[in-house]
């Protein structure tokens, strides 16, 4: 479920409410990875962003609010999905995305941050979950058209496909600490498609 993208917060247009937001995001999302959760505070981030405090209180009110306003923005901004004509091309574009996202310094920290808060903060646990069911969404349909193709069985269920991409990757990140390498990322990929196409992944097992 690929999500790397434009950084938190990159200004769009919508004038001086969408860069204040640009702003605070990107400050938010820099105290994330270079200090986490705990360090989050509202005062920092609206002085980092260069913004009134005031402003930053009333528009977010909490840093779990913050954070879940962070994730739906990087929800927004994150890639499309890579359509190859194979379900193993487009879920290896995927696998190599998350990678990739994993590994940037920046990008990486700041998930490690937040998951690490979504294990004792159940509202930015519920903002993490929307984040990531936003994506599975975004790559199911790879899974559907593999269906109409015929390299996997009708019924297989896609988002299942989709999360079993990504779950030995975030494994790496987070437990084992082996090398998040490109290999790691083609081998969860060609995984997840062989487990398809044995009928892993059937909604009705």
């Amino acid at each position: 479920m690929g999500f790397d993208g434009a950084d938190p917060g990159t200004v769009r247009p919508g004038g001086r409410t969408a860069r204040v937001r640009a702003a605070v995001l990107r400050a938010a999302g820099d105290v994330l990875a270079e200090r986490g959760f705990a360090h989050l505070d509202l005062a920092d981030v609206a002085r980092r962003a260069g913004v009134g405090k005031t402003t930053v209180y009333r528009r977010w009110g909490t840093v779990t609010s913050l954070v879940a306003d962070l994730l739906a923005d990087m929800a927004e901004q994150s890639l499309p999905r890579t359509e190859t004509g194979s379900l193993l091309g487009d879920l290896k574009a995927n696998a190599r995305l998350v990678r990739r996202t994993l590994t940037d310094p920046r990008q990486g920290a700041l998930f490690k941050a937040v998951i690490a808060a979504a294990v004792c903060d159940a509202r930015t646990a519920e903002a993490l979950h929307r984040f990531y069911d936003v994506r599975v969404r975004e790559w199911a349909p790879c899974v559907r058209q593999a269906v109409d193709r015929g390299e996997v069985p009708a019924g297989t269920d896609p988002h299942e496909v989709v999360r079993a991409v990504s779950a030995p990757l975030y494994y790496r990140l987070l437990t084992s600490g082996e090398p998040l390498d490109e290999a790691a990322a083609d081998r969860a990929a060609e995984a997840a498609v062989a487990a398809a196409r044995a009928g892993a992944y059937l909604r009705d097992r």
